[in-house]
């Protein structure tokens, strides 16, 4: 399974592919590219990521979640490349019997893959391109 892709992402059939009868809740996160950032304008965001240490962080962080909420059925996916305003950067899935666990997994899926995945973005401005969200962390 790969949590990584260079395509489009479509959330719906992310959801399809978890959801089981047993479910009587779907929670779908979808990370979009905004249009400013910090007070700036936004054209484009531009993602990259060390792939093998991505996928296997990822993996390690759906993995735990489905420890801590055995009920949850979670998956997710984060494109990389060239994106533009608008489009999807990251979704999660994340499917149960009641709502509360899967808000809570798929909230907590988001937060840990912002925190630890090694991705990174480069926002294009009318003024230029810049990286983002790696100075604070050496």
């Amino acid at each position: 399974m790969s949590y990584l892709t260079d395509d489009p992402i479509d959330a719906a059939a992310l959801a399809r592919r978890l959801l089981r009868r047993s479910d009587g809740a779907l929670v779908v996160f979808e990370g979009v590219v905004r249009d400013h950032s910090e007070g700036k304008a936004v054209e484009s965001i531009f993602y990259d990521a060390y792939r093998p240490m991505a996928e296997k962080e990822i993996a390690a962080i759906v993995d735990d979640v489905r420890r801590q909420w055995p009920d949850v059925a979670v998956d997710c996916i984060h494109r990389l490349g060239h994106l533009v305003v608008g489009e999807t950067s990251i979704a999660i899935a994340c499917v149960s019997p009641h709502r509360a666990e899967a808000f809570e997994a798929c909230r907590a899926t988001i937060d840990r893959i912002k925190k630890t995945v090694p991705i990174w973005k480069k926002e294009r401005t009318p003024d230029g391109e810049e990286w983002v969200g790696w100075q604070h962390q050496c």
